[in-house]
């Protein structure tokens, strides 16, 4: 028998109406199970404190949806979406999406449809006792939402970045089913759900049918799919915890008092991660267009150099999580190259011969079984004096005789050595150095380290950081202070041109750019 969904300690329940967004039907890593069902059945906490809003607007798809309201709403009305100040890169892309926006879908005289005024909602009263104590239950949809002027036809377009994986059926079906009796209006007899790419207005149908279809599809695949959701008891600590309601009473998101040796002064609750923070010292407009997740160049993201040490990652990841832990061999798969990346001829030779490389050093030799060895696994922590949750991703936590290691592995095409600090070259082991000297990680701290492993055409180098010696620790934490500082002080997220400009993912966004004209 399953265990009841319980609430966690600190929280109330304010209305007995359960609202589901179809979007949590989605999940994914950037979403917390048990945050959704929180939020879906009413719940909040009784902290008073009041949140310092962003002065930007952070939300990617709002000025978008915004623009869209006032070019098809009478003149004179608000638009639905209210946004707040835009950065220049999100301007940009906002544009562009509107005008991919209008490409895709032309005026239709044969065929006209007008927006409706306010999205369908579909309410649903149970007609006895409902085991969560719901009074109504609500689903809601959010997109363009357009209908034929009889109302007998209802389409909704999706928003999204770009066409990429297919959506899950129950997300689909939830969709379809608020489509199809959903108020207000008249009910439909057909109904379409499609997806709208505004990088490069591309389409994509998810549904198309009758009414009774829609019900058919959310019969099948849509109760399992809300129980999921309702029900969610995963705390997912990650990047959702930037904008959770609920972090103050999250039972699974550890606090790190003063990790990043900075002080809040009032300052909006954010997160920061070692690519943050390199992004944002090359440009600070390039760290808030990668947080807002506008498309990357593929020319820059998918260099091949930069596949090739993703690709090895993967593989590395996948061989040290399977199964009983085994030390890696020099015998490596002539097919090695994981799925999903494509590598010409000589990165794939080149791969292997460093991945023979790293059977020398490879760290499953130190371990007993499998609840030793932590594969990229999350490191989130939340420092309460910077108001901060610090994201981190080791490529693998081991324990060595009780002692937790921290590895990370790099690669290089040369045997040529660099003179600069190890910390200061990889900020992520000055961030290893200083949670590991809390004793963040827990474990014995007799062996407890930081291991930085790079790959060579020559030989493997295997670099060990004593995180309890003095000076690597002051080292550390001064390289994190001055990867942190600024950021934490910044709202504005200027550009910075300058020669970063030419190897940027984000550029085509950036109008200070002088590269955008080109990427574009």
């Amino acid at each position: 028998m399953s265990q009841p969904w319980l609430p966690p300690d600190g929280v109330t329940r304010t209305s007995e109406v359960i609202t589901v967004s179809a979007g949590m039907f989605k999940g994914g890593e950037f979403r917390c199970p048990a945050a959704d069902a929180l939020k879906t059945r009413g719940y909040h906490t009784a902290d008073p404190v009041p949140r310092r809003r962003e002065r930007l607007e952070h939300f990617t798809l709002g000025p978008f949806m915004a623009a869209c309201d006032i070019r098809s709403g009478p003149a004179g009305r608000p638009p639905r979406t209210r946004t707040g100040p835009l950065h220049d890169g999100l301007r940009t892309w906002s544009e562009h999406g509107v005008k991919m926006y209008e490409a895709a879908f032309p005026l239709d005289p044969e065929r006209p449809l007008h927006e409706v005024p306010e999205p369908w909602t579909y309410r649903y009263r149970p007609s006895g006792p409902d085991p969560r104590d719901a009074q109504e239950y609500r689903l809601t949809v959010w997109g363009r939402c357009l209908a034929s002027p009889d109302g007998a036809y209802r389409e909704l377009r999706l928003p999204v970045h770009r066409l990429r994986d297919l959506s899950p059926e129950g997300f689909t079906a939830a969709v379809a089913l608020v489509l199809a009796e959903g108020t207000p209006g008249p009910p439909p007899e057909h109904v379409r759900i499609v997806e709208f790419a505004l990088f490069d207005g591309g389409t994509r149908e998810l549904f198309a049918g009758s009414r009774e279809e829609a019900r058919v599809r959310y019969r099948e695949h849509g109760p399992a799919a809300l129980a999921g959701v309702l029900d969610g008891r995963e705390y997912r600590p990650g990047s959702a915890c930037g904008g959770c309601p609920y972090l103050s009473v999250c039972p699974a998101l550890r606090t790190a008092p003063g990790l990043l040796g900075i002080e809040a002064h009032d300052r909006p609750r954010r997160t920061w991660s070692v690519t943050n923070g390199r992004a944002y010292r090359a440009c600070p407009a390039r760290d808030h267009m990668r947080r807002l997740h506008l498309p990357t160049a593929d020319s820059v993201e998918r260099e091949v150099t930069a596949e090739r040490g993703r690709a090895l990652h993967a593989y590395l990841a996948e061989r040290h999580a399977h199964g009983s832990p085994r030390p890696c061999t020099v015998e490596v798969p002539e097919e090695w190259v994981p799925e999903g990346f494509d590598l010409p001829a000589r990165e794939r030779s080149l791969g292997a011969l460093l991945l023979r490389r790293h059977a020398a050093v490879c760290p499953l030799r130190y371990v007993g079984d499998g609840t030793d060895v932590r594969t990229e696994p999350r490191v989130v922590r939340h420092d309460t004096v910077a108001n901060v949750v610090v994201l981190a991703a080791p490529d693998l936590l081991y324990r060595d005789a009780g002692s937790w290691v921290w590895r990370e592995t790099k690669t290089s095409v040369t045997d040529r050595r660099s003179d600069r600090p190890l910390l200061e070259r990889y900020p992520q082991l000055a961030l290893a150095v200083v949670l590991i000297a809390r004793g963040d990680l827990g474990g014995d701290p007799f062996r407890a380290r930081v291991e930085l492993e790079v790959l060579r055409p020559g030989g493997a180098d295997l670099e060990i950081i004593d995180p309890f010696a003095p000076t690597n620790r002051v080292t550390a934490e001064k390289v994190l202070r001055a990867m942190v500082a600024d950021w934490h002080g910044d709202d504005q997220y200027a550009a910075r041109p300058g020669r970063s400009c030419e190897r940027c993912e984000v550029a085509r966004w950036c109008t200070a750019s002088s590269v955008s004209e080109a990427a574009a």
